[in-house]
């Protein structure tokens, strides 16, 4: 306890409002704060009109100044390639649409629902396999939640909620705290699964009263981070990161595999090295989700592969992150494995 008290003090002392009032949605002052020439502009503010541009600013603040090739900003930046067609790229690369038993609910693996809590984020990555999501159709109004949750008392064999949207934390810690109550007075759960992105790239999001929250639940807290870079753990998300450790919460962490981004051995490692700094195991690597304007990200399975072969010689086994792609109408994730 005393190790969470002195965590906490490097965090802001106020609980989450959900007003998120720091994002840079204009391409032109992204441009301007990384002091980048304004040439890229008209491919970005087209790109931006089909999926818009949305960036906290500490996560800007991170970046490289006057490097085109930062892999932070190659992350967020509309670029023109997001507008090319390419075949075998869809709006629904998952098929999700199909595993939608009520609104609001994802059902495709044995055990474990994925609930929708929001369509918001507060980071626009333009590689996000929701990019095209139909959010207006699955965000949970009362009287949806209301069907989700009464749905869910009825399937006594799942044992797990998942939050996704969207990203759950993007919402406030009230509506949270009532969404938990509700998930907790039903006896057959055992835990709850957090996906969020926002302890890393808004690391303010952690907040005393969520802590607290996840603290006393008694379902089982796991939360999966999403970093795919070392440069995106700095002091601020590691002690975030830390402070979620310290009130008992599982941490693991997702990546995906991007090109330019982090399609290298040697970044990949220093990424699962830091993780492990701030208490967090690597657990996925995923392969790109071919979503309609992410082709550009896309790095092949060969080269994946070769990757993971190079990630087993520099590190320990459990620092090694699965190598996995998720494919429509699978029991689960589908490992990718070298032959030997």
């Amino acid at each position: 306890m005393k190790e969470r008290a002195i965590i906490a003090q490097t965090l802001p002392p106020r609980d989450w409002d959900g007003s998120a009032a720091d994002i840079i949605t204009d391409p032109a002052e992204l441009l301007r704060l990384v002091q980048l020439d304004s040439a890229c502009l008209p491919a970005a503010l087209a790109a931006s009109r089909d999926f818009p541009l949305r960036v906290p600013r500490s996560y800007v603040k991170q970046m490289r100044l006057a490097d085109p090739a930062d892999p932070l900003l190659l992350q967020v930046l509309s670029r023109a390639e997001e507008l090319d067609e390419v075949p075998g790229y869809s709006a629904d690369p998952l098929e999700e649409a199909e595993h939608t038993p009520v609104p609001g609910i994802l059902h495709k693996y044995q055990g474990r629902v994925l609930l929708m809590v929001t369509g918001a984020c507060a980071i626009h990555c333009r590689y996000c396999f929701r990019r095209h999501f139909p959010y207006s159709e699955h965000l949970p109004t009362r009287d949806r939640l209301a069907a989700a949750l009464d749905w869910l008392a009825r399937q006594t064999d799942i044992s797990e909620v998942i939050l996704s949207g969207g990203d759950p934390l993007s919402v406030t810690d009230r509506r949270l705290a009532e969404l938990l109550a509700a998930l907790q007075a039903i006896p057959h759960l055992k835990r709850l699964r957090i996906h969020s992105r926002l302890p890393v790239v808004m690391p303010e999001r952690v907040s005393e009263c969520l802590l607290a929250m996840l603290g006393a639940s008694r379902l089982k807290p796991v939360m999966v981070v999403h970093a795919n870079h070392g440069a995106e753990l700095g002091p601020e998300a590691g002690a975030a990161l830390a402070a979620l450790g310290a009130a008992g919460v599982q941490l693991l962490n997702q990546s995906v595999l991007l090109r330019g981004v982090n399609d290298d051995a040697a970044t990949l490692a220093a990424l699962s090295e830091r993780l492990l700094e701030v208490g967090v195991l690597p657990y996925y690597l995923h392969q790109l989700d071919r979503v309609a304007g992410a082709a550009h990200f896309a790095v092949s399975d060969q080269q994946a592969l070769q990757l993971l072969v190079e990630l087993h010689a520099r590190l320990p086994g459990y620092l090694v992150p699965r190598l996995v792609r998720e494919e429509s109408g699978a029991a689960g994730k589908t490992l990718l494995e070298t032959s030997g």
